[in-house]
């Protein structure tokens, strides 16, 4: 997969996140359904995760990971929703594992259907743009498109517009941060790239997770985009394994709410390729 410049924008350098300001009740914030989404977290829960997410924003435009002052780690999906959609939201929900998918809009407009599952389960859905292009190299204008085009593919499925975005080939510049300013999105990376895009065995995938595990992780893999079966078949041994080393599993909000980083524009992680 092709490896994009990134251009970044320095908000002034490290120092510790403001104050956060008193909650608000606004549920599309993460890109959850409100109603099932407080039946799943409490409408307090979501609340504050909803405000860490804007709390966030205030001070950063983009993160790779919490400051590592919890024991959680966050899984998120991208390129789908897709044919294997189905078979990850059914083994997240059986282990019980709130997730973020990081949803592309071309890819709705065939498998839409599966959305509101996703949704149902309290998942939190992101903005992977309209047709996975490398941001960094579009204009003005086309980059806008790409996010909002997607925005309104999902809300058609009853999802609010999503604040999270995560740029493909993690390709994204000044004008890319210019608008997803403008539009409310926080940016986010990750820590760890399983590289599963390239099918590389399933041992690989899981080796890849547990190798690069530590608190405020963020961990990339893919539920479409191409032939997911070994992502499929690594997941479960994935969510056992952080279990089993004291990890908890939470939504990239969750994880802004309870570890929230504290470097503003942290460095991205080296050959940004995933996504």
């Amino acid at each position: 997969m092709a490896i994009w410049v990134v251009s970044l924008v320095s908000s002034g350098g490290s120092h510790r996140p403001p104050a956060p300001a008193p909650a608000v009740a606004d549920a599309g914030a993460t890109g959850r359904v409100g109603t099932s989404a407080a039946a799943t977290t409490g409408a307090s829960e979501l609340a504050r995760e909803n405000q860490a997410v804007q709390t966030a924003l205030g001070y950063t435009a983009y993160v790779t990971s919490g400051s590592a002052s919890k024991r959680e780690i966050a899984l998120t999906f991208d390129d789908g929703p897709g044919p294997y959609t189905p078979q990850i939201v059914a083994i997240l929900k059986r282990h019980k594992v709130p997730a973020t998918f990081f949803v592309v809009g071309r890819s709705v407009k065939d498998f839409g259907v599966y959305l509101p599952s996703e949704l149902a389960a309290g998942f939190v859905l992101g903005d992977h743009t309209q047709d996975h292009e490398p941001m960094a190299a579009l204009s003005l204008k086309d980059q806008t498109a790409q996010l909002v085009d997607q925005a309104a593919d999902i809300e058609h499925y009853g999802a609010p517009f999503p604040h999270l975005f995560r740029p493909p080939y993690g390709s994204f510049n000044e004008t890319t941060l210019s608008i997803t300013k403008r539009l409310k999105m926080l940016t986010i990376l990750w820590t760890i790239d399983t590289n599963d895009f390239a099918q590389p065995g399933v041992k690989k995938i899981v080796n890849a997770v547990l190798d690069g595990a530590r608190p405020g992780a963020i961990v990339l893999m893919h539920d479409a985009g191409g032939t997911r079966t070994q992502t499929v078949q690594a997941l479960p041994t994935i969510i056992r394994a952080l279990r089993k080393r004291g990890y908890t599993l939470v939504t990239v909000p969750r994880l802004l709410a309870d570890d929230p980083p504290l470097e503003a524009d942290q460095v991205p992680p080296k050959g940004l390729s995933g996504g």
